[in-house]
């Protein structure tokens, strides 16, 4: 555990290195003692110290010294956390043997000790006869417990040997498990050296599960679906599967993270005794934690009496959703490691542990049929409507097959029995069918050839999951088209949602984007549910929509692959929107941030004579197709560089027109609290943002009048 005074000295050495331009082979130990310090303020407290881009700094620095002394590198380096392919010969500690890993797996290793399972319950009633065990097989009545989250993610085993990280396996069959150290020292809250010598420990097994933050996880998602992958089913599996990838880079991608939670197994130096911590579960993961390892020390509790467990479980239960991980129930052990010595083991699991089960979040329903959604960029989503089933606090009656390869990995059929989960926020999906259940009555799930709305032939395109309609004008992509147009994130148009928009729609009252700022008010007066005000509010909302600036109507368009930030790159390289249909691919993937998937898209978008066709009528309808600031972004200006943020409700001004004064002059507007804000600005009822950023530390907090200030 670094003391106060450990912190200032690691903090103010990062600033000086930072301000230093030597390359000086001496300070590299000082640059692994501050990158790994940083380390476990971002992984472990979730306490950044330093802005990303000073990280990569000091990052950088090590590296080039480490390739121009290359005798200078050590197994316990950051730099040494990213491997190359799996697929190589390596030859691994004493704790191994020699290996050649093949593309297909990955060598098998024997645990230290066996990985059991835990035996389960499900209610109070439950507990207290698992209490009542304990304490015959304790022969007291005196037992306290420790209870902590259950992870759900992929179980890992870590073997230390003279305070490096030598081994890393899955648990396997319990026994065996596969060796994936170098997947295991791409997890950046998992020290690659921790200082057991200092305990006189040589060599050290310890227990921990991976996850996959839940936020991250709907990043990965996103980004997947984006570039017409499949989303992957939850954080469980994703964690599981990445573990077992051969290629590291892309292993790095996926952010994982580590709890810490159980020592299997320990050596001690010859004569030495073990540190006063290992005497109970609880004091030895504080003893970890202070190693700079990941723990669930904020998250467990010590409980004197079952009725106190029992009491800590119900209540950690309802608060499940506000953790930023996956957690399917809670883990009681018998505190004392005495006392589990002597209670034992079955075969099968620990007499002095169990696990709480959290209620279901899985059922069954039935198949009854399917369903196919054409979204606005024509991709084919097949829908499965079920029996309503309640499920982890809703009914579920839809649930998305996302494209024709999983419904066929997944053997489903009409009329089939299907096991269905819901896991905290991730959409419901289908876990498998049950076809041991089916009577014959089933009918095989046919994916169509032709689009559902308009009838055009469908395409797949190659390297796609999803079959998709190519028509432009199918009726389905052009209602989807202008509801993403008008949504708060492109237009902004208030009352114009999707359900008037359907309505307006089948009313032949719009029928295409430009069609939004030709409505006939008279007739919207003249249908059920609309008065004088609410038409009224609609028509200010759409007039008020003109005045977007261009990056919003970019992301309006709905062009394939181009997100809000893509927009944005897009509108600030040109004068007028029109300019792009000049612009080739190669010109466009020079541009920050855009790939070449990106700019074929955007190529073709404006190719399309309809497209440009349709940006005249909303010219011609008062847009502005304009970037006002083009060419007036001012180079080292007042903001040049520095990030800003707004939270609360704003009375000086429209949040839209700060964001746009901050990039005027050289900044630029994020998404959220991190070590990359500098700025953030707060109104009234400022929430979650502004105590995130007063935990961070690194934030300069601002109200209205102090940012106007700043502007001059």
């Amino acid at each position: 555990m670094y003391t106060t005074q450990d912190e200032q000295r690691l903090y103010n050495l990062a600033k000086e290195l930072l301000a230093s331009d030597s390359d000086n082979k001496e300070r590299v130990s000082e640059l692994r003692d501050v990158i790994n310090y940083a380390d476990r303020r971002y992984y472990v407290q979730d306490e950044p110290v330093l802005a990303d881009v000073e990280y990569d700094t000091l990052f950088k620095k090590l590296k080039d010294i480490e390739a121009k002394h290359p005798e200078l590198v050590t197994p316990d380096s950051p730099t040494q956390r990213v491997g190359s392919s799996l697929i190589t010969a390596t030859t691994s500690s004493s704790t191994t043997t020699t290996t050649t890993k093949s593309p297909k797996n990955f060598p098998t290793v024997s645990h230290l000790v066996p990985m059991l399972s835990l035996d389960n319950t499900y209610n109070a009633d439950d507990l207290n006869d698992w209490d009542k065990r304990c304490k015959e097989y304790a022969g007291t009545d005196n037992i306290e417990y420790c209870v902590e989250p259950k992870y759900d993610g992929a179980s890992i085993s870590l073997i230390y040997e003279n305070g490096q990280l030598v081994r890393g396996a899955t648990r396997g069959d319990g026994v065996q498990g596969e060796e994936i150290t170098t997947n295991a020292k791409l997890i950046r809250s998992l020290p690659l050296s921790a200082a057991f010598n200092n305990d006189s420990i040589e060599q050290v097994e310890i227990r921990g599960e991976v996850v996959i933050h839940k936020d991250v996880f709907a990043k990965f998602n996103e980004q997947r679906t984006a570039e017409g992958l499949a989303p992957l089913a939850n954080p469980r599996n994703a964690a599981s599967g990445t573990l077992r990838m051969l290629d590291p880079q892309e292993v790095s991608k996926r952010k994982l993270s580590a709890v810490v939670y159980h020592i299997s197994d320990y050596t001690l130096d010859e004569g030495k005794e073990a540190p006063a911590a290992l005497t109970n579960h609880y004091d030895a993961l504080q003893w970890l934690y202070g190693l700079g390892f990941p723990t669930p020390v904020k998250e467990m509790k010590v409980c004197k009496s079952i009725d106190e467990v029992i009491a800590f479980c119900a209540a950690f239960e309802e608060r499940r959703d506000d953790l930023p991980f996956e957690v399917d129930g809670l883990v009681v052990k018998v505190n004392s490691f005495d006392t589990q010595d002597k209670m034992g083991m079955t075969s099968h699991h620990p007499r002095w542990a169990v696990a709480y089960k959290f209620k279901a979040r899985q059922a069954t329903s039935k198949l009854l049929d399917v369903d196919y959604q054409v979204g606005r960029t024509g991709a084919i989503t097949p829908v499965a409507k079920i029996e309503p089933t309640p499920i982890g606090g809703v009914t579920v009656s839809s649930i998305s097959l996302f494209n024709e390869d999983v419904v066929k990995e997944k053997n489903l059929r009409k009329g089939d029995t299907v096991l269905i989960e819901r896991a905290g926020d991730v959409i419901p999906y289908i876990v498998k069918s049950l076809p041991e259940l089916r009577d014959g009555s089933e009918e095989e799930i046919v994916f169509p050839k032709e689009c559902p709305v308009c009838h055009d032939r469908l395409v797949r395109p190659e390297g796609e999951a999803v079959w998709r309609c190519n028509n432009i004008s199918c009726e389905a992509q052009v209602v989807e088209r202008i509801i993403h147009f008008a949504s708060k994130a492109a237009m902004d148009i208030r009352n114009l949602g999707e359900s008037n928009i359907r309505k307006f729609y089948e009313l032949e009252l719009l029928k295409d984007i430009p069609g939004i700022y030709k409505i006939n008010w008279d007739a919207v007066l003249a249908l059920e549910g609309f008065k004088e005000k609410s038409v009224n509010n609609l028509k200010e909302a759409i007039e008020k929509s003109k005045e977007q600036p261009l990056n919003r109507v970019i992301f309006g368009l709905g062009i394939r692959y181009v997100g809000e930030t893509t927009a944005k790159t897009l509108a600030s390289a040109v004068q007028h929107l029109k300019d792009l249909k000049d612009w080739n691919e190669e010109q466009l993937s020079a541009l920050e941030d855009i790939g070449p998937k990106v700019a074929s898209s955007v190529v073709q978008f404006f190719k399309n004579e309809d497209n440009l066709h349709m940006l005249d009528e909303l010219e011609q309808a008062g847009l502005s197709l304009e970037n006002k600031h083009f060419g007036n972004k001012q180079s080292g200006g007042v903001l040049e560089g520095k990030t800003f943020l707004f939270t609360g409700t704003l009375t000086k001004f429209k949040r839209s027109d700060a964001e746009a004064m901050v990039e005027q002059r050289g900044g630029k507007k994020l998404s959220g609290v991190s070590s990359k804000l500098n700025y953030l600005v707060v109104g009234t009822d400022a929430g979650s943002k502004l105590e995130k950023a007063k935990k961070l530390g690194t934030v300069t907090i601002l109200n209205e009048d102090e940012f106007l200030e700043m502007l001059q």
